[in-house]
């Protein structure tokens, strides 16, 4: 199978996750990234089921309105079943790094309302330690060559994103070059540095649920 192939496959197994495991009538959170999009489209022969869904970014809200499903502001959500998204990396306690796409922080907002995070992506994305691929840090445009110099001091090599503002009005450094062992306490030292508005480690409320795709089938995967 193809990656775009495991894609769809992870993205229908969610669908059907989501069918058989939320109440009629209720609020779904979902994602953004190549990932999730296969998850969206795959939500239209379902519609019906739920009563709309939160968008984490632009993106999203839009290929979600243009299948027909409603989109909610969280700020009118009180309670959600479930969110739905990718992971850039996923290790083995179901900590992961997100933000590829550029929506970390709502994506992060969005999954700590959600009852359980279901993460879908494929075999590719699993490791055993994360930081192969760069961490991204959203930060506030004024602060970004102290929290480069801040993100340096932990051992990284910080790269601002070229050309790209995030959907909050921010910058994003991808920070290379960590072998991240202690997830929880890295993301909540990031988080602590003047001017981030938050990282892409997703390890304090890591994912409930793997839903893996791999060439044998999808995969359900829950931590180690």
């Amino acid at each position: 199978m193809t990656q775009d192939e495991l894609k769809q496959a992870v993205g229908q197994a969610a669908a059907d996750y989501v069918a058989a495991n939320t109440p009629a009538g209720c609020i779904i959170g979902v994602g953004t990234g190549s990932t999730a999009n296969c998850f969206i489209d795959t939500l239209a022969p379902i519609k019906h089921h739920f009563r709309g869904a939160v968008a984490s970014s632009e993106a999203t809200r839009k290929r979600l309105e243009g299948h027909g499903i409603p989109v909610l502001d969280l700020n009118d959500v009180s309670e959600m079943p479930i969110y739905v998204d990718g992971a850039d990396e996923i290790d083995a306690g179901l900590n992961m790094i997100k933000g590829g796409g550029g929506a970390l922080t709502r994506e992060k907002i969005v999954a700590a309302v959600a009852t359980t995070f279901v993460c879908i992506c494929d075999a590719s994305k699993q490791v055993a330690t994360m930081g192969k691929f760069p961490l991204p840090v959203e930060v506030i445009p004024m602060a970004k060559a102290h929290v480069a110099r801040a993100l340096a001091k932990l051992g990284g090599q910080p790269v601002e994103r070229a050309g790209f503002v995030t959907d909050n009005g921010n910058v994003i450094l991808d920070v290379h070059g960590l072998s991240i062992t202690d997830p929880k306490g890295l993301e909540a030292q990031i988080n602590q540095i003047t001017g981030v508005v938050t990282n892409g480690l997703f390890a304090c409320r890591p994912a409930n649920l793997l839903l893996l795709g791999t060439p044998d089938g999808v995969h359900s995967v829950t931590a180690a």
